[in-house]
Formats: structure tokens, C-alpha cells, sequence
């Protein structure tokens, strides 16, 4: 674990931010190629960690592979140690529950909420869980922080922030996204993934399971793994975890993704989740097209006073 700071009363007040990175190594090519898009090379990760720490976030937490943890600490976190509490635990494919035998041929670790599960003994406060290589926006996380600290001590309060799909869009090409379904209270119901989504002759359309293209409203939430939970959800996974490798822990490349835990608990009754709404508009490289229009975004904030030139100084 690496600690950077001695105030450790004060991030048990505030929400923690956690930070799925496990991934970067092996979709990036190595850290050492994480790709700068602000004026100064600030990644999209150094815009989220802004947004947290304005929003009242008190501690990060990342998730990473051990391989590349020194070059982790040196080039990203040493940015922010004078700011945040700071933590790193790892996820590796060896970390099941005792007694489970996966097939021994599997390389990539469990998915998303195995990595979520790796924090478990590090967070005892409410906190956020985000994928280090989107762009979220500040309102999204204050409106993820405010609710995280309403439910300071409590238990079985979850919160997606619902993104507007017309806010999620390629300019490069088609796009998948996990569509909610909410009830009258704004309480998730479940999330169902839809492909092909795209802006055509000026409706959203995406292709459904008979291959037929059907429109839906801009303001339609889906999901861009930005969530909110209390800790007993670390609990509630492990059980879970459990019945997924009794499942699936022979295949190869089977993954243990967040909605699946969240749907099993919605199902039970045992949580509920509400769907925030934000004005913020998400974006990310989904295409290797989609890298100039970021970076003109991104510059076009800093110019607006959104973001000041040099995040972190």
C-alpha cells in the first residue's frame, strides 16, 4: 500500500474515490504511453482526479497490476501525493475465494467488480468507483460526491450517475452502451446493453436483437461505470464472486462485471440503486478517430476557465 499523507482522520469523513486502472497496462501498451490530450499532456484520468478532489473527495484508491507498480507511482501518482490521500492495491487473476480452481489456461484477471473487490480492505467509507480512461465532468462528480456523503453511515444505498445517451456519443462511428431501465422513483431496475447506437437523420437509434434499428429519446440514461456504493457492497460482491466462479471459473475469458452484482442485489431486494442525472457530456477515445476531437475538447474547457492550463503544479 502506498500512503500520502498523515491526515487520516480526514479522509474517513469524505468519500473515497476508486479508480479502475488494471487495465491500462495492457490497452495502452504500458504506462509509459499513456496518452497526454490536455496542453500540458494531462491525461483523461488527471481530469477526473481534479473533478474529485473539487467535489470534496478525500481519499483515491487504485486499482492496478503489481507489474507496473513503480512506474504507476512515479508517473501518476507523484502528481497528486501533496493533494489526496493515496492508495494502490492490485489486482491479479490469483485472487479467489479459498478453495475455487479456475482453468489454469486463463490470463486476464475476473472483470470490473473483481477489481472493485480488491478494495476491500482499504475502504471503509462510502465510495465511487470510475474506469481511469473516461472522461466523466465535473457535475457528475458533485452530484456523485453529494450523495455519496447523504449516505455516510448507512447501508444498501447505491447510485449510478445516468448519463443522457445523446451526451455519450462517437463522432467516429457506433457505440455500445448499457441502457437503464428505471422505475418512477429513479430507482435502477436493470441495465441492458445495446449496440449500434448512433445519431442518425437526427434521432438516436440502436440495432436490437432482431437486427431491427429503434429510436430512443437523447435524454435515455445509460451507464458509463460511474457508480456510488457504501461498503457492505464489498461483502455482497465477495458472496457473489462465489457463485460466479462456481459458474464460470472454467472458461476463459467469462468476466464478473459490476452491473451483474448490482442486478443480483436489486433482484434480491437487499439494495436499491438510484440513477443521478448529470448534465455532463462523457467522451473517450473509442476510436483512434476520436483522439483530435478530445483533445479539442479538452482545450476548449481550458479556455472556458473550466479547468485551469496546468492541473497540478
Amino acid at each position: 500500500m502506498y500512503f500520502c499523507s498523515s491526515n487520516l482522520k480526514a479522509f474517513y469523513m469524505k468519500p473515497t474515490l476508486f479508480v479502475l486502472a488494471a487495465g491500462m497496462g495492457s490497452r495502452y501498451g504500458g504506462l509509459k504511453q499513456l496518452d497526454g490530450l490536455g496542453p500540458n499532456g494531462e491525461t483523461i484520468m488527471d481530469y477526473s482526479i481534479y473533478d474529485a478532489i473539487k467535489a470534496g473527495f478525500g481519499k483515491l484508491v487504485f486499482v492496478i497490476r503489481e507489474s507496473f507498480e513503480k512506474d504507476f507511482k512515479d508517473i501518476v501518482v507523484n502528481k497528486f501525493k501533496n493533494l489526496i490521500d493515496v492508495e494502490i492495491v492490485f489486482q491479479d487473476i490469483s485472487n479467489v475465494p479459498e478453495g475455487f480452481v479456475y482453468n489454469p489456461e486463463r490470463e486476464k484477471p475476473w472483470g470490473t467488480n473483481h477489481a472493485v473487490l480488491m478494495g476491500k480492505e482499504v475502504i471503509k467509507e462510502p465510495f465511487a468507483v470510475i474506469n481511469a480512461d473516461d472522461f466523466y465532468g465535473q457535475e457528475s462528480f458533485q452530484v456523485l460526491a453529494d450523495f455519496l456523503r447523504s449516505v455516510n453511515g448507512k447501508q444498501n444505498e447505491y447510485c449510478m450517475i445516468g448519463y443522457r445517451v445523446g451526451n455519450t456519443l462517437s463522432e467516429s462511428g457506433s457505440v455500445s452502451r448499457g441502457v437503464c431501465v428505471v422505475d418512477e422513483n429513479g430507482y435502477l431496475k436493470n441495465v441492458v446493453e445495446r449496440t449500434h447506437i448512433e445519431e442518425k437523420s437526427g434521432a438516436i437509434i440502436y440495432v436490437d436483437e432482431k437486427g431491427e434499428e429503434v429510436s430512443i429519446p437523447a435524454s435515455t440514461p445509460v451507464s458509463m461505470n460511474m457508480w456510488g456504493f457504501t461498503p457492505d457492497y464489498f461483502d455482497y460482491s465477495w458472496e457473489y464472486f462465489k457463485h460466479f466462479l462456481a459458474e464460470k471459473g472454467q472458461e476463459l475469458k467469462s468476466e464478473f462485471y459490476i452491473p451483474l452484482a448490482v442486478n443480483e442485489l436489486i433482484v434480491a431486494g437487499k439494495a436499491s440503486c438510484k440513477v443521478l442525472d448529470t448534465p455532463s457530456k462523457w467522451f473517450g477515445v473509442t476510436y483512434a478517430e476520436d483522439r483530435p476531437q478530445v483533445v479539442l475538447k479538452i482545450n476548449e474547457l481550458v479556455r472556458k476557465g473550466v479547468y485551469p492550463a496546468q492541473l497540478f503544479k
